[in-house]
């Protein structure tokens, strides 16, 4: 029988059942939180916005920062060639959502009147490129690391 977060997970055994421990360890320092958050409230006269903001960045921190650390999204990469064609995918990908991300905002929000408007533009998109190529980078070598280990 499928679960109603069954769409979350991968097809991959291992990686299902590995991800499924990622989010029950985020969720139980979510809890933690969650009761630290209300102990500290007693004393404290904290808004509502806040906390929940703080307790949903936690979850997603800890859960993406476990599934990048552990070496388990590229499972098929175990040889230096397929590292190196890996690692030009990522910059395919990366480049081409710095793109899209750039078009999408000049669609959604008009261009830029000043200078000041392009700078945070560029600074945001290549903030947000840097961050997903810094972060799949990490995890294509954990990934290779470990497949390498395991032949």
């Amino acid at each position: 029988m499928k679960s109603w977060v069954s769409f979350l997970l991968p097809k991959d055994e291992y990686k299902k059942t590995r991800m499924l421990y990622f989010f029950t360890e985020g969720s139980i320092i979510l809890l933690l939180a969650l009761v630290g958050i209300i102990i500290i409230n007693n004393y404290f006269n904290i808004s509502t916005e806040i906390p929940l903001l703080f307790s949903i960045a936690i979850f997603l921190f800890y859960v993406s920062g476990r599934y990048i650390l552990s070496g388990i999204e590229y499972t098929d990469v175990a040889t230096e060639g397929a590292y190196r064609i890996e690692l030009k995918h990522i910059f395919a990908r990366t480049g081409s959502f710095t793109v899209v991300f750039i078009l999408l905002y000049l669609v959604v929000a008009g261009i830029p009147n000043n200078q000041n408007e392009w700078i945070e533009l560029m600074a945001l998109v290549l903030g947000a490129g840097l961050l997903w190529f810094i972060t799949s980078y990490i995890s294509l070598k954990r990934s290779y690391k470990k497949n390498k280990e395991l032949l």
